[in-house]
């Protein structure tokens, strides 16, 4: 028992280390919630430019609509992304984490999933059965802001880690 003990206490940080590494994490949470709301405002640039160009070769305003409304959908999805993104920062978990703070952290990551499904699933459904907007117009604007989350999460990713990899 006492050789277990004296493992675990090896294993831990000395607090000039963990005043060091708290200061970084911080600043790579910051940068990451930056991130994520340039990319739910990239999401609403890209979801209006395309809706009015939609707009402008259709003339009617119910496909330009159901886009807006595909890529509205859209961007709740990221948004509740960076929101459950940012929770584990809300409550950190232990210094040394045992078998159930890591299948709490595993169920709560499929809990996630599963609520942001079921939050997108809805919104389309209530958008083509309550608003009757046109299925593809909106699925072509959904698509489209989840393309921009993809494509926007991992260029700036990628910028970031430029900028980081090269002032280091």
């Amino acid at each position: 028992m006492s050789k277990a003990v004296a493992d675990i206490q090896q294993q831990c940080l000395t607090p000039s280390e963990i005043a060091a590494i708290i200061p970084a994490l911080l600043d790579v949470e910051a940068k990451e919630r930056k991130v994520a709301r340039q990319v739910v405002w990239l999401q609403m640039i890209v979801t209006l430019a395309v809706a009015s160009i939609v707009y402008s070769t259709t003339g009617t305003p119910q496909f330009a609509l159901a886009v807006l409304s595909g890529g509205g959908v859209s961007m709740v999805n990221g948004t509740m992304l960076a929101w459950r993104m940012s929770r584990p920062v809300l409550h950190p978990a232990r210094e040394v984490p045992d078998s159930r703070v890591v299948h709490q952290q595993l169920r709560l990551l499929y809990f996630y999933a599963a609520e942001r499904f079921l939050v997108v699933v809805t919104l389309l459904g209530l958008c083509m059965a309550v608003l009757k907007l046109s299925p593809l117009a909106l699925l072509a604007g959904f698509v489209t802001g989840q393309s921009v989350l993809l494509v926007a999460r991992l260029l700036l990713s990628k910028i970031k880690t430029e900028i980081v990899t090269k002032n280091v």
